[in-house]
C-alpha cells in the first residue's frame, strides 16, 4: 500500500509541476502577443474598430499599449475597449 500512495503522490506532484509549466507558458506567450498588430487596419495604417463608447465604426491610431487616439480614461465603454484590443476580441470592420 505504501508503494501504491508513493505512486499517487509522485504522479500528482508531477502532473502540478506540468500544468504550472503549461499556464506560465500560455500566460507569457499570450502577454507578449501584441494584439494591436492583429487589428484590420486601412490604407493609412490606423486600426478599424468599431467604438463602443459611440457604437460607430472608426479608423483610429492605436498606441503600443493598445490605446486608440478616442481613448478617454474616465468613461467605462473606453477602458473596456482598451481590454478588448489587448486581449484581440475588440469588434473591428
Amino acid at each position: 500500500m505504501v508503494d501504491f500512495e508513493r505512486f499517487v503522490q509522485r504522479t500528482a506532484r508531477s502532473a502540478g509541476r506540468r500544468f504550472a509549466e503549461l499556464r506560465r507558458t500560455y500566460h507569457e506567450g499570450r502577454d507578449s502577443a501584441p494584439a494591436v498588430a492583429d487589428l484590420p487596419t486601412d490604407e493609412e495604417g490606423r486600426a478599424r474598430i468599431v467604438c463602443r463608447r459611440h457604437a460607430e465604426r472608426r479608423a483610429v491610431e492605436v498606441d503600443d499599449a493598445g490605446r486608440p487616439s478616442c481613448f478617454d480614461p474616465d468613461h467605462p465603454d473606453c477602458r473596456g475597449c482598451v481590454e478588448d484590443i489587448r486581449e484581440g476580441v475588440v469588434e473591428t470592420w
